[in-house]
């Protein structure tokens, strides 16, 4: 488990050290909620309505914009070579990779998503439901999104094909995300939606690392 967290600590200080990809997924995701008010106009209820869909849709876009970064540098320098020789098995390396990737984009989405709920005029009690959604959904959007981060290594531009690969499997991300708040926006409970959250999360952690494995073992054959 020592070289697991100490593959979680390196990619983090190079997420740190090149704090551009982090930036640029920040102001990416603050920008994209931003044109909306001002497209549709400042109407409070209409805002409103459409806020979940509209913090959503944008973390998911933020999140495939980093993705690109997840495997590709490592492969290009050859630091995934090293890395697939060492004694921790593959499937543990996309996982810890995935899990810096969470900590260095993801966590970021659910920290500025309360902030710009505010400026989407988001229902005060869908707050906290919110949060607890961004919060099981984000990881889950980073596991799926290794597996064609992984399929994608060494491709040249690989970023469309990225982006078809794993939309697919973001959707059902994406409709419970929005199901949960506009629940609690409407007065209803939020507790199924947030339950099948936490079960795709469940399930990307088991899937998501071995296909991951699988990919980047192709790759690098």
């Amino acid at each position: 488990m020592g070289e697991f967290f100490g593959l979680i600590r390196r990619d983090l200080v190079l997420a740190r050290r090149q704090g551009s990809a982090t930036t640029s997924v920040a102001v990416f995701f603050i920008l994209t909620v931003t044109l909306f008010p001002l497209g549709i106009g400042p109407e409070s209820a209409l805002l409103g309505r459409v806020a979940s869909g509209v913090i959503w849709v944008a973390a998911l876009l933020a999140t495939m914009l980093s993705l690109d970064r997840l495997f590709q540098s490592d492969f290009e320098d050859g630091s995934l070579d090293v890395i697939a020789l060492s004694p921790l098995p593959l499937e543990l390396v996309a996982l810890a990779k995935t899990l810096a990737h969470w900590a260095s984009t993801g966590l970021l989405l659910v920290v500025l998503s309360p902030v710009l709920g505010i400026l989407m005029q988001l229902d005060g009690p869908a707050y906290v439901t919110l949060i607890a959604a961004m919060a099981l959904g984000t990881p889950t959007l980073s596991l799926f999104g290794s597996i064609g981060a992984a399929l994608t290594v060494g491709v040249k531009r690989g970023g469309v094909l990225l982006s078809l690969l794993v939309i697919p499997l973001y959707i059902p991300v994406l409709i419970f995300g929005v199901g949960a708040v506009d629940a609690a926006t409407e007065g209803l409970s939020q507790r199924p939606h947030l339950l099948i959250l936490g079960a795709l999360f469940l399930f990307s952690v088991v899937l998501s690392p071995i296909a991951s494995a699988a990919a980047l073992r192709l790759n690098l054959e």
